[in-house]
């Protein structure tokens, strides 16, 4: 229910800040506000938020290193990055840092809430879904789900929010044909009739990380005008 979230917006520009408080607060949630990012991160570290909405463009720290240091203490705790930097290269540095989500500025409100909604609802699936296997083995890989990191051999990787929910997505239905509806609707709380790439994009970073060879996969496959099949391998 919206009157359990507490959620974090940390925002400098003040009638900005005023109106999506406003408006979350009209929604039922519970609002924290930040000025700053030395101020969001004090706040991080007393109290615990179900989701952070998170300028870039910030006094004193800037979002991205804010997003950084807040993903290494809670990798499961959802960041929406909000700001006036559109460029490719920003939205590919947040993502990569560990946001789950970007709006640019200027923005409609009510896309804002659909978007908070949508991610509070991945939290809570992600969350009850890593309880039946925090740990999974496949290949020469580990997969931990609970703090969202990858080991193989003597290397560890920091899975982003979305890498980790479509890997577990997909081990959970593991020797099933996953289609690219299927991941958007149900990952990324999106329309799946919605033209994009994100998830092949998606797909082939994953593959980077767990395939010995990602130009001849063996554990996730594509099928042919179908989606994607997860397999654990020999």
């Amino acid at each position: 229910m919206p009157g359990d979230k507490l959620i974090l917006l940390v925002e400098d520009e003040e009638s900005l800040a005023a109106g999506i408080e406003y408006n979350l607060s009209r929604e039922g949630y519970q609002v924290m506000l930040a000025p700053d990012g030395k101020k969001a991160l004090e706040c991080c570290e007393s109290t615990e938020f179900d989701l952070i909405i998170l300028d870039i463009m910030l006094p004193y720290v800037d979002g991205f290193e804010v997003a950084r240091r807040i993903r290494d203490r809670s990798p499961q705790l959802p960041i929406l990055m909000l700001t006036a930097r559109t460029a490719a290269r920003d939205r590919v540095k947040g993502l990569e840092i560990g946001a789950d989500d970007y709006m640019a500025k200027p923005f409609h409100l009510k896309e804002l809430l659909l978007r908070v909604r949508g991610m509070l609802r991945r939290k809570e699936w992600y969350r009850s879904s890593v309880v039946s296997a925090p740990v999974v083995r496949f290949g020469g890989n580990e997969i931990r789900f609970d703090d969202m990191t990858l080991r193989n051999g003597e290397k560890t990787i920091r899975l982003t929010p979305h890498e980790a929910m479509v890997l577990k997505y997909m081990v959970d239905r593991r020797d099933k044909v996953v289609s690219r509806k299927e991941l958007l609707e149900n990952v990324w709380q999106i329309p799946g009739h919605v033209e994009t790439r994100t998830v092949d994009n998606f797909i082939l970073r994953l593959r980077k990380i767990i395939e010995p060879d990602p130009s001849n996969p063996v554990f996730i496959k594509s099928i042919r005008s179908a989606g994607y099949l997860f397999t654990m391998g020999k």
